[in-house]
């Protein structure tokens, strides 16, 4: 199959790229970057996700997009609420509307589990208005969807932006070992290359028009993985900090569901008579008319 994996270069979609490749798939990698990590057989298109031009050329053709473009950092999102949105939203349905167009067979979304949280802040909004959009899509045009919300990933090709990766640099830079959070936080880590394998099966029919979540199956407490770092890198225990931070954007044990917020009705008592309404209207259209 043709596919093309929008966010191709980055820590996620790379791997993505090469498990695709692997399966004997043609596969076709766009971003605003040439990739670190791109093998012989694979072709690649540099451009934005907010230039239609540039992403016109990816997706014509493909069978399978899978949009893995994306603002995804959730510390720097929290205060940039435009460009959230302009990558996460408007990229989003510039890559739908192509899809749509070239009648491509399935558009598989990287979500995240903060989507129908009340943590990770613009970047949460943005994944789930994403979200809607995708399932309007098919509703409307009948673009086949799967929509895949990560837990925390780790692994080779991560950045600074990567939690893991990140105490790792601290670590051997500053013999330090920092967490923003509470010491008792968890999570459920996932490899990335275990990710992008389960990326490739959803390509299967039994996963179409699904939201499916992607995230270890064991629960890790924060503590734990420094007091492992400060054993391997030989950092005195008092020289893990944790600065539990009020407000990181982050949940602590696991992520709280978004809570409906429900309307008061404001009654207005006295209220003008519809009948009598609508025939002034009426003859207002009729004088314009």
């Amino acid at each position: 199959m043709k596919i093309v994996v929008l966010g191709g270069s980055g820590f996620l979609g790379s791997h993505i790229a090469d498990a695709l490749s692997k399966k004997g798939h043609n596969v076709i990698i766009f971003d605003k970057k040439k990739s670190k990590w791109i093998k012989k057989n694979q072709k690649i298109v540099i451009g934005n996700i907010l230039n239609f031009e540039s992403l016109k050329k990816a997706i014509r053709g493909s069978q399978i997009v899978y949009n893995f473009a994306a603002l995804a950092n959730i510390g720097y999102a929290k205060y940039k609420p435009i460009e959230t949105a302009k990558i996460n939203i408007l990229g989003t349905l510039n890559a739908l509307t192509l899809s749509k167009k070239y009648n491509v067979e399935r558009f598989i979304q990287a979500s995240t589990i903060y989507a129908t949280s009340e943590e990770g802040g613009f970047y949460a909004r943005s994944k789930k208005a994403a979200e809607d959009y995708i399932e309007e899509f098919q509703n409307i045009y009948g673009l086949n969807y799967t929509i895949l919300r990560f837990g925390s990933l780790y692994g080779e090709r991560s950045d600074r932006t990567n939690g893991i990766t990140n105490t790792i640099k601290d670590a051997i830079n500053k013999k330090k070992l920092i967490y923003r959070g509470e010491k008792n936080a968890a999570r459920r880590y996932i490899h990335v290359k275990d990710a992008a394998k389960a990326c490739v099966k959803i390509i299967n029919n039994r996963y179409k028009n699904k939201y499916l979540t992607i995230t270890g199956n064991k629960q890790v407490r924060v503590y734990k993985i420094f007091n492992f770092f400060s054993d391997y890198f030989k950092i005195p225990r008092k020289r893990i900090k944790f600065l539990n931070e009020k407000f990181t954007g982050h949940y602590h044990i696991k992520p709280t569901f978004f809570k409906t917020r429900k309307g008061t009705n404001f009654i207005i008592k006295k209220q003008k008579n519809f009948k009598k309404n609508l025939i002034q209207l009426i003859k207002e259209v009729e004088s314009l008319n």
